[in-house]
């Protein structure tokens, strides 16, 4: 089978039991660039963001439409993310462009992703909410956006967690940062098609399975939405969990042997 149907079919069904729990689509596309597709390092981490750019347009502009995005948060996210993620693309190409380093990288992000999926979300209405200081937000999302850009992820998957897990109401949180992780995408595209210009090797991203990931992304971000009043919620938190710590252990053990 063409590895640009594998993407679109891959960015589909990914996305389509990723988008009821929440989880960017992203987390897990990158494992099938990685053992599947087998996209040479470092591109297969701008052709993950690149998939974020296509894919995430629709949620963005259905928030937007029913004005549920919360600007200022998330313009901190942004100005957070958007420094860390080139932060976080200049190391991948100078310090983890080595398959083995990344595989490290990539089980440091999915453990978290792991852990922070299968914890229970916090209940609506469970106590008021509180907000973080802007320079509690943006210093999270620095941090984030660092992992996001090594990985190739926008961040959304472990900032919105942190930020609800901090008091604030996920509501307030998804919206923002589901925005702020399409644009904190952008900016890592851009920032390795730079780097891409005087590093050596594969750095920029594969265009065609980007675009066709990120097109079955954006369909199946659609259904996923749809349904998701339909599926069951904890039985995919627990899936999608087990799954990105397993995805890890496996990492750990073919970096290290």
């Amino acid at each position: 089978m063409p590895d640009d149907v594998v993407a679109l079919l891959a960015g589909f069904v990914i996305a389509t039991v990723t988008t009821p729990v929440g989880v960017s689509g992203a987390v897990f596309l990158l494992p099938v660039q990685l053992s599947v597709l087998h996209v040479p390092n470092p591109r297969l981490t701008p052709t993950n963001l690149l998939y974020n750019v296509v894919a995430g347009p629709g949620g963005v502009l259905r928030f937007l439409g029913r004005g549920r995005i919360d600007r200022a948060l998330a313009a901190q996210m942004t100005t957070g993310s958007v420094p860390g993620v080139v932060v976080g693309a200049v190391l991948r190409v100078h310090v983890a462009a080595d398959p083995d380093v990344f595989r490290l990288v990539a089980a440091a992000v999915l453990v978290p992703v792991g852990v922070l999926v299968l914890r229970p979300p916090r209940p609506a209405g469970a106590g008021d909410e509180r907000r973080l200081a802007p320079s509690q937000v943006r210093l999270l999302a620095f941090g984030v956006g660092i992992a996001g850009g090594l990985y190739g992820v926008g961040g959304g998957s472990l900032l919105g967690p942190l930020l609800v897990g901090c008091g604030m109401a996920v509501a307030t949180v998804a919206p923002a940062a589901l925005l702020a992780t399409w644009t904190t995408s952008v900016a890592g595209v851009a920032a390795y098609a730079v780097l891409a210009l005087d590093a050596p090797g594969s750095v920029s991203p594969d265009v065609s399975i980007g675009v066709c990931a990120g097109l079955g992304g954006l369909v199946g971000g659609y259904l996923g939405a749809t349904l998701q009043p339909h599926l069951p919620e904890r039985a995919l938190r627990v899936l999608l969990g087990v799954l990105a710590l397993s995805l890890a252990g496996l990492y750990v053990v073919q970096a290290t042997r």
